[in-house]
């Protein structure tokens, strides 16, 4: 499991430092103005990938629990099912798009040098998100045979490559048209890498539409749907806002804004890569019928992430928007980084629940409160976020995201805790109490470095950095994690060799 989680961390370590090159450059290159036409764009066709219906994480479940019981007919009946899905799921995709796209031209004032540009690159972000559908596929496959190392190894690839197209290709021209087309290119060699990687590695599946059966549609949606749900709410958690400030503000608040929520973003991204892991082991232990394992995970993966959550958020909110300053511009310190810490403040109770107790639930089957709840917080933070906007600007829409995404993230909580059988009070003991203690030396530690260390540049920025995570390192071997039940550090380290010698 750990080098799963791991691979999965490397993999989003690989997508933050990809768009920790490209967003400065892209703003450079294209202008603020630019910039926040893409993440418009990208905001409004992302909408699209709703019509995916949940789909993928039904079939990742699915998927792992034919895995489980060796049942290699029923697998590719499932996979043949959900060919025939996404491909049917991404052509309606394609067509509602245009009608987006119309709608994209009557409702936001572009700029004339902008218009014709921004349409095309708003049509190939449609076939983007058409074409995507069917890539999930080998990725749910990959996932449900915990194959996580090699999906990561190819993910890395990806990246490495619209990097390098990016960098090249916008150095002579700048267009987000040829920005969007790249992404293309690069998700069509995604898929084709993927394909052949699972006809290598795993004999025996087929890929046909002959497998198709309405009857494993059927009992897929019977899940998914509420997975949709579940989708539904976080794009309005975390891709709504541009939106809000296109309709509301100019359109340059767009990339302060996208700045900003950059972080929470890849935190979340980060925590996902536990929840990819956690999501198909639940499946599996719950299909064998050793339940009591599944709330051991709970409690230990908690644990983890909250203690990670607290002392990454805190760096993040006490040093980030310094780190803004230096990394994009002066002029994105202020109100980049006021987004940032309020967002982050939010996130330390969200990403716990995302990383552990939703995948958990969803795992065991126990999806409907969940997603109901997840849509209800989401449309609460669209409602906040128009409210809040005008009187408050970018701090009030991230305030509107902020306080329903620490609602539904508690009601997450009380639900795993309930469904497995967990005291509530005992597990705040166990995985908060001694994670949030922990934070008060860290704490100090920061305030100090950015006030009396006056920390500004790259060197005292990277230097804050090593020096707050040794200490976090420390704080956690020998206060958060000491005596653990189910990961105590210190006599794990004691059972090392290099440890006895030392």
């Amino acid at each position: 499991m750990l080098t799963n989680v791991g691979s999965n961390w490397a993999a989003t370590l690989g997508a933050v430092a990809v768009n920790y090159i490209l967003t400065p450059f892209l703003i450079r290159t294209c202008g603020t103005e630019g910039y926040g036409i893409y993440m418009l764009i990208m905001s409004m066709a992302g909408y699209l990938s709703l019509l995916i219906l949940g789909v993928p994480m039904a079939s990742v479940r699915y998927f792992a629990e034919h895995e489980a019981e060796g049942d290699r007919a029923k697998l590719n009946e499932t996979i043949g099912s959900c060919v025939g899905l996404y491909a049917m799921l991404g052509a309606v995709a394609v067509l509602i798009g245009a009608g987006l796209l119309f709608v994209f031209i009557r409702s936001y004032p572009i700029a004339p040098v902008w218009q014709w540009d921004s349409r095309v690159a708003f049509a190939l972000q449609v076939l983007y998100v058409g074409i995507g559908f069917v890539t999930f596929l080998p990725e749910g496959i990959m996932h449900a045979h915990q194959d996580f190392v090699v999906r990561n190894l190819i993910l890395l690839s990806i990246l490495l490559l619209r990097l390098a197209l990016t960098l090249v290709i916008l150095r002579l021209v700048d267009s987000l048209a040829l920005l969007a087309a790249i992404q293309v290119g690069c998700l069509v060699t995604d898929f084709t890498v993927s394909f052949l990687v699972i006809k290598h590695r795993y004999r025996g599946l087929v890929f046909s539409f002959a497998r198709f059966r309405w009857a494993t549609v059927r009992r897929i949606f019977s899940f998914s749907l509420y997975v949709l749900l579940l989708n539904l709410g976080s794009r309005m958690f975390f891709y709504t806002s541009p939106i809000i400030i296109g309709a509301f503000m100019e359109m340059s608040y767009v990339s302060y804004y996208s700045v900003g929520n950059f972080f929470l973003i890849y935190l979340v991204e980060f925590v996902g890569g536990i929840a990819m892991v956690i999501l198909p082991a639940a499946t599996r232990l719950k299909t064998q019928k050793r339940s009591r394992e599944v709330g051991e995970i709970f409690l230990k993966s908690s644990k983890i992430v909250f203690a990670l959550s607290l002392y990454g958020g805190l760096f993040l909110i006490v040093l980030g928007p310094r780190f803004i300053a230096w990394w994009v511009s002066a002029s994105f310190e202020v109100p980049a980084g006021r987004v940032l810490q309020i967002l982050v403040a939010s996130a330390l109770i969200y990403l716990p629940a995302r990383g552990v107790a939703q995948p958990i639930l969803v795992g065991l089957g126990k999806v409907e409160v969940p997603a109901v709840t997840c849509l209800a917080a989401g449309a609460l933070s669209v409602l906040l976020g128009v409210v809040l906007v005008k009187p408050f600007g970018l701090p009030g829409l991230a305030l509107g995201v902020g306080i329903p995404l620490v609602l539904m993230s508690i009601v997450l909580l009380v639900l795993a805790c309930r469904e497995l059988s967990v005291s509530f009070l005992g597990f705040l003991r166990y995985a908060v109490l001694r994670s949030v203690l922990g934070t008060v030396p860290v704490l100090g530690l920061l305030l100090w470095l950015r006030e009396g260390w006056e920390v500004r540049s790259l060197q005292g920025l990277m230097s804050s950095f090593f020096m707050t995570s040794l200490f976090c390192l420390a704080v956690g071997a020998f206060f958060v994690f000491r005596n653990d039940p189910y990961l105590d550090v210190l006599s794990q380290l004691r059972g090392l060799r290099l440890w006895r010698r030392a």
